[in-house]
């Protein structure tokens, strides 16, 4: 019966050497990685994957930075990336030509950009972050990137286009409309300021004639390039004027 009790004892003393590790005044110390839990982006979007970390022990040449990828539909983590002094990126793979360092060491950042997203890249993605002497801690972190399709949008090009060719023969159509609509109601009254030499007035048909100043007086030469049978109206000029009235003769 001393045995169990001597094991759960060992047990508690191993974690209690942990703590002492990672908080107490000793060269061991924790380190304490983060990263959204959830990342969305567009298809042919560039990516940020932020990772930072927290260290109590100032990074050096030792620090190594790794991401790794775990499709989401199932199946083991793969590193595509490493971080020693400089970046490695993928050499092949789904993810080569697109992967670029954006962390800085000295800022607790271990952040890398995924650029041209394709709906192949949903999955977890794993950042895991190394500064020795901290070794104890939460040196990985993990964020799920969901990627979905492009929705096409109306850019303002493309509603000024739609305007010119819908909107301005419209108005054009409408304008000719309403020419059309005016045009006869003016012609109508044009119709009505003019008369016809053959219509017959009221008042003419009783014999009434304007005054006789109004009557031009026939000239010489009109005399000269009339017919004989105009010359003898112009010359009876009676039946045309009231028999009280005087008419007025040729000066010729």
């Amino acid at each position: 019966m001393r045995r169990p009790v001597r094991g759960k004892a060992a047990v508690n003393v191993v974690l209690l050497l942990s703590l002492l590790g990672c908080f107490g005044p000793s060269a061991v110390s924790c380190i304490t990685v983060s990263t959204p839990a959830e990342l969305h982006a567009s298809k042919g979007d560039a990516v940020t994957l932020s990772c930072t970390f927290t260290s109590t022990s100032r990074p050096t040449s030792r620090m190594s930075v790794d991401w790794s990828y775990r499709p989401q539909s199932g199946g083991p983590p793969n590193t595509f990336f490493h971080f020693s002094s400089r970046a490695f990126p993928p050499p092949d793979g789904q993810f080569v030509g697109r992967i670029q360092w954006r962390g800085s060491p000295a800022r607790g950042d271990a952040s890398i950009s995924l650029l041209n997203a394709t709906l192949n890249d949903n999955g977890t993605y794993t950042c895991s972050v190394r500064n020795p002497p901290d070794v104890h801690g939460s040196p990985t972190s993990h964020t799920v990137l969901t990627v979905t399709p492009k929705v096409p949008s109306i850019h303002f090009s493309d509603i000024a286009v739609l305007m010119a060719f819908i909107l301005l023969p419209s108005a054009i159509i409408t304008l000719i409309l309403i020419g059309r609509m005016l045009c006869p109601k003016k012609k109508q009254n044009q119709s009505k300021a003019y008369r016809s030499p053959i219509e017959v007035t009221v008042g003419e048909e009783y014999g009434i004639h304007p005054p006789a100043a109004k009557i031009k007086t026939a000239s010489c030469c009109d005399l000269y390039l009339m017919d004989s049978e105009d010359e003898a109206e112009y010359y009876n000029p009676k039946q045309f004027l009231p028999a009280d009235d005087g008419y007025v003769e040729s000066q010729c």
